[in-house]
This record gives structure tokens, sequence and C-alpha cells, in this order.
């Protein structure tokens, strides 16, 4: 059936459509080649319309394995062509398959180029996909009244419920606070033999040292969340008590409790070839990310202690910084594993920083 997208400077793209809805976002793009189903199933999109710069998307089909959570998080999915069939030994279902499953809407023979190219140079924008209404004025009065809504924070939703452990049950105990942590870096820290305690979002550093953790892990989740301001300062009794690693959207938490300010970006970093260096040397790294917002540089400087050990080599912008005498780390990146059972080499360095805290 016919669809529409609609942004909110009045701008529409044409395309199709296999289920009769209508859903409403910031509209993001992504740059990934591959992952469609571990974006589609990652809480730090929730709510947003995820557009696939990639031309052909679902040629691998999904599996239950690829997934990121337990369930679809974006509110809308844009490409230019949807695959008609797929071929992976470990695929279980087609993407078409596991949308209607999650009832997603998708707009696809979608001029995806000329959508890009218009959110960069126009920056973020609030859309609306629709295969029911067309007309503009209507569209954009909806786009208006989506706007004037209360903020509201999704911590509740993709935050787990009640502290529960995983990981080995006699390795090193350390805490992560679920902020919409991803099944990835869930099983690389198991994979590193750590024993975990999940905890929900708004739990309290008293909360968090009852357990005797030997770390904690913010993770990653939500960006400009209304109840982030409420994480972070519920962390900062934390700091210095406890080594302290900060992931994505857990590494503004960190930053904006230790007196740092965010800055957002024009166009957001989403897409696994991000290049990083590090100060004073010559190597270099590619590394996946999905971030619209980064740590002012010029707030981060006021910040005795705080050190920047690695810039995006694209804008410059910060991507992780580090304190040997706070024991923290914090990346603005997603440390992904290399390969199974393996662990990134970040999530490494903090568990080499356990062993020693004095």
């Amino acid at each position: 059936m016919k669809a529409i997208l609609f942004l909110e400077d009045g701008k529409s793209f044409n395309g199709e459509s296999d289920l009769g809805a209508e859903c409403l976002g910031e509209v993001i793009i992504n740059t990934a080649v591959v992952g469609y189903q571990e974006m589609i199933t990652d809480p730090a999109n929730a709510e947003k319309i995820l557009v696939f710069t990639y031309p052909l998307i679902g040629n691998y089909g999904c599996a239950p394995k690829f997934s990121e959570s337990t369930k679809v998080w974006v509110s809308g999915l844009v490409m230019k062509e949807k695959s008609k069939m797929y071929s992976n030994w470990q695929a279980k279902s087609s993407l078409d398959d596991f949308l209607n499953d999650n009832k997603t809407l998708a707009i696809y023979n979608l001029d995806t180029r000329t959508l890009t190219v218009h959110l960069r140079e126009k920056g973020p924008l609030v859309g609306i996909i629709s295969t029911s209404e067309f007309d503009p004025k209507k569209l954009s009065e909806k786009i208006k009244e989506f706007k004037s809504r209360p903020a509201k924070s999704l911590l509740p939703f993709v935050s787990t419920q009640k502290m529960r452990t995983l990981g080995k049950p006699k390795g090193k105990k350390i805490a992560v606070l679920d902020l919409g942590a991803t099944l990835g870096l869930i099983r690389q820290l198991e994979a590193l033999g750590f024993s975990l305690a999940v905890f929900p979002y708004n739990a309290s550093a008293k909360q968090i040292l009852a357990i005797k953790p030997k770390g904690l892990v913010l993770s990653s989740g939500p960006e400009n969340d209304c109840g982030l301001e409420t994480v972070a300062q519920n962390i900062k009794p934390l700091i210095g008590k406890l080594p302290i690693l900060g992931v994505a959207t857990g590494c503004q938490v960190l930053a904006t409790s230790l007196g740092a300010q965010l800055a957002r970006l024009k166009l957001g970093h989403r897409g696994v070839n991000y290049p990083i260096a590090r100060p004073g040397t010559f190597k270099g790294e590619i590394t996946a990310q999905n971030h619209g917002y980064v740590i002012d540089n010029n707030s981060l400087r006021k910040i005795k202690e705080i050190k920047v050990t690695a810039y995006n080599l694209n804008d410059h912008t910060i991507e992780e910084i580090e304190s040997k005498k706070l024991k923290i780390i914090a990346v603005a990146y997603n440390p992904v594993s290399a390969g199974f059972n393996q662990a990134n080499a970040i999530l490494i360095k903090f568990s080499k920083l356990l062993s020693t805290r004095r």
C-alpha cells in the first residue's frame, strides 16, 4: 500500500508499506551495511524513526541471536529496497516476518539518498510515517501535537524492573546500571568471567554499594532523556569509590555527573566505520557509534584529573575520557565484540582496572 514519510520542515517522501499504521519520532540515519536487526532492537533507538542508508535491507534474514534486546524499540523504519529473499545459514525468519511479528511499521521503495542529504543539511527533524493520511497540513499538525507533548522518560521502559544476577556466580562481582543495556554488552561482560548484578536505572548509590561490587558499568541507552539528570546525581557519590566504566549514554551520564556539559551534533555519529585516534600516538581505530550528543570540550577542560584519551578523526569530538586517580573510563562509542565469546579491548582494560584497585 502507499505510504508517506513527512518531515516537520514540510519535506515529504513517498514509498510503500505492508502494514497499515502511523508512527512519529525523530528521524535518524545509520550508515551501517549490516546490523539492521541489532539497530531495530537496540534500546538506544527507542521511539526513533530509523533510516537505513544502505540500499538493500533484509538480505540475510533475522535470527534471535542477532537481537540486542527482547523487543523492537524503534518507532518506524525507512529503507530504499526491502529484499524479497534472504540467505544466511543462521537465519530463522525473513525481515518481513520479524517486522510483522513485532507490528513494526516500515516504509520502503523510498529515495533514501535524497532523504539522507536533506537530513545532513537540515539536522535533526521529527517525522511521521503514515499509510492513511497524506494531507501535508494534517500531517504537520500531528507533528506539532507530538512535539508539544510533555517530556516522558523512556528509562522505566528500557531498564530492568528489579535487580537481577547474571554471569558466573563465583566471578568478580560488578554492578551494571541498566539504562538500556544491550545483550551484546552483557555477553561480553559474561565472557570476561564477571558476576553481574544488573540494577534498574534509578538505583541509588547506597543500593549499589550494598552488594559490595568491585566496579560499576553504566550502560548505553536513550540519549537526552529527561530521567538521565537524576541518574547522574545518583551515581555522583560513587565517583572515586568504585572503578566506573561509562558506555555511550553511560559515558554522557558520567561526564554530566563530573560537571561537564553535552553538545548536540547537527548530524549524529551513527554507523560502524567511525575512525578515532589517540592523542600523542599514530594509532587509529574503527568504531561503531550511535550517538547524537558529545561531551563539550570547553566544559571538560575545567574538570581536574580527567584526560581525553581518544577523539573522532572526522570532527575531533571527544570519544573517550579517563581518570587514573578516579578509576574512570568512559567511551562515547559502542564497544562491540570482535567475535564470538570475545570482549572489546576497552572492556578488557576495565577488567584490568579492577585488579589495580587499592
